[in-house]
């Protein structure tokens, strides 16, 4: 969570860290702050409570702080309300250390009382401010570096931290470190750049650099240079990012979610093409051999949140082709369970960030275990990408929203094209099925761009459930596992409460929330389930809810039932959630900007859950 930026170089540092906090503000938007050095003066600490733009008023845009160094940082907050006190950057007593941290201290009480016996003094309620005294006590016991200070500290500090650092004494430089919160670095023209997310520094350079866990490094103007925990010197190569500048705009949409939602046709075509080859699936860059798909025989897939709601829906796919016994389990679960895992299970682990901190923990324990770990990610280079033993990388690009959509639309592609390569691998289809399955998923992206050309049908719709109280998702089987994304859009981004409920479950209590009004969305798209989920909808509008309907093309009967319905194009039944999720994303988008609400930053919320 929080967005972290630094740069050191030639130019003026303010609109250089204002411009990149403009693109993590999805990381954080409870304040806001920044800390410029010009030369050997002082440190200028400005912050502000509120969105980013508080802070660039207060700050005239960058052009009232002077200054060729800096940090800044938007908060979400954890520890302390959200407040100029508790606003990064923080600084020690007399000056000497100022930083900006992402991530939680869980001893920082114990730590607070340490430095409280030895003269420190606390304005603020964060474990921030504990780490950066923490930092200035090691710096001064010791008359030492600052990265012999920033690694004692680092050994005494449990929990998460990416930290950027500026010392009085060494102008011009940032040091960073980190454990288990994401960290990126940059170089360009004699210039370097420090961020919690590419997309902050795309604008400016495309030569990143990843810092790894339990390592820290020295940020100067065009050098950087990378030390271990004993602060001994290591070597790093730079990896290049692909992704468009541009890619990181709005171009013209007025949410970046809208922008997202017509981007899947692309997402999911680049994604599809990266391990299509002549019309034959090939997982040889992913690692995955024939060998290693024959020897599995149990699948976990361990996730959260809409990654979460990908596995469900892939577990149906998986079992139903491969024939592969599939669990889902949610990665701030699976990482405290005592999981009885047998040695040929493969875990896949899915993010979009690849920095999840519970799904990174739950790949940690997996590899523990000695299983075989698949990471399924969208950002080259992250941690999980990085320690699992393969990688299927969804070529989403950068993803701004906090509600995702076409990061979820390629972890589902991933999904079924392991799905259908496993099938043809273990014998399950023939080469004719295979070559069909494979003609069919090339086909979605079409599909999904005819769905989106009739959004405004379905904006009339939405607009008029902005005073809804409770909607409720149902559908059967695989239409399920989408309703339960579609009811998580909803909720996040409108903040009207929401339920995904299996059909089959309404009698078992559920349909006494049922009241006159009361908007039921149910998810049709499986032939042989068809049937029994309309019955369904008709105890629901015996009993007064309002019903909307998202089926396939032939389907017309329903109209007999449903008062609105959405019709989407024929598919395989096994791929219908990629087709069937859309407009479920165009209804949540429409009701939260008919309430007028920041469809982009839903309070509360952040992009990347990298605390625990």
């Amino acid at each position: 969570m929080c967005g972290i930026v630094g740069f050191t170089g030639d130019h003026q540092a303010a609109p250089v860290l204002l411009a990149g906090l403009s693109k993590l503000e999805y990381r954080g938007y409870d304040s806001a702050g920044l800390a410029v050095r010009d030369g050997s003066a002082p440190t200028t600490v400005i912050k502000a409570k509120g969105r980013l733009k508080v802070l660039a008023e207060k700050t005239n845009d960058g052009t009232a702080v002077p200054g060729t160094c800096g940090i800044g940082h938007t908060r979400w907050a954890t520890h302390g309300e959200p407040s100029e006190n508790n606003a990064h950057p923080h600084i020690s007593d007399d000056g000497n250390v100022v930083a900006v941290h992402n991530g939680i201290i869980e001893n920082y009480q114990e730590l607070k009382d340490k430095l409280i016996r030895n003269g420190y003094t606390f304005y603020s309620e964060t474990d921030t401010e504990v780490a950066v005294k923490l930092i200035d006590y090691y710096y001064k016991k010791y008359l030492s570096t600052p990265v012999d200070a920033i690694n004692h500290s680092m050994i005494r500090i449990r929990g998460s931290y990416a930290l950027a650092i500026m010392f009085k004494d060494y102008p011009g430089e940032i040091y960073v470190a980190r454990k288990d919160s994401p960290m990126v670095l940059g170089i360009e023209n004699g210039e370097s750049y420090i961020a919690s997310d590419v997309p902050a520094i795309l604008k400016y350079t495309r030569n990143i650099y990843y810092i790894g866990n339990l390592e820290m490094a020295r940020v100067r103007k065009g050098e950087i240079t990378f030390f271990d925990l004993n602060g001994d010197e290591i070597e790093k190569t730079p990896k290049t990012i692909d992704w468009d500048a541009e890619a990181a705009e709005k171009a013209g949409y007025e949410h970046f979610m809208m922008k997202e939602i017509h981007e899947q046709p692309r997402a999911i075509t680049d994604t599809l093409n990266s391990v299509i080859k002549e019309e034959v699936i090939d997982l040889s860059d992913i690692g995955l051999t024939e060998e290693a798909i024959k020897g599995v025989g149990r699948i976990y897939i361990v996730a959260c949140g809409s990654a979460y709601h990908v596995g469900m829906a892939a577990q149906y796919v998986l079992e139903d082709m491969a024939g592969i016994p599939v669990r889902v389990e949610l990665a701030s679960e699976f990482r405290y369970r005592s999981l009885l895992l047998e040695p040929d299970s493969l875990v896949m682990i899915v993010s979009q960030s690849g920095e999840t901190a519970d799904s990174l923990a739950a790949l940690r324990e997996a590899k523990k275990r000695g299983v075989k770990t698949l990471g399924i990610v969208n950002v080259v280079g992250s941690s999980i990408a990085r320690e699992a033993d393969s990688v299927f990388y969804t070529l989403a690009g950068p993803e701004i929203s906090v509600a995702t959509t076409k990061a979820y639309s390629t972890q589902l592609i991933a999904m079924y094209v392991l799905a259908v390569q496993f099938a043809k691998v273990r014998g399950r289809i023939d080469e004719e099925a295979y070559a069909g399955y494979i003609r069919e998923l090339c086909s979605l992206p079409g599909k999904i761009e005819k769905i989106i050309e009739d959004k405004e049908r379905l904006q009339w719709f939405a607009s008029k459930q902005a005073n809804a109280k409770d909607v409720f998702f149902v559908g059967r089987g695989i239409d399920y596992a989408c309703c339960m994304e579609g009811s998580l859009k909803m909720k996040e981004i409108s903040y009207i409460h929401s339920e995904a409920y299996a059909a089959g479950e309404l009698k078992h209590g559920t349909i006494s929330l049922i009241e006159d009004g009361t908007l039921v969305i149910g998810v049709l798209t499986q032939p042989e389930l068809y049937e029994k989920t309309v019955s369904n909808l008709v105890e629901c509008k015996s009993r007064g809810a309002y019903l909307m309907a998202v089926t396939t093309y032939g389907n017309y009967n329903i109209e007999d039932t449903a008062d609105f319905v959405i019709y989407i194009p024929k598919t395989d039944p096994h791929f219908t959630v990629s087709l069937a999720v859309i407009p479920l994303q165009l209804m949540g988008y429409y009701v939260s900007v008919a309430k007028g609400l920041d469809v982009d930053k839903p309070r509360n919320l952040a992009k990347s859950v990298t605390v625990e």
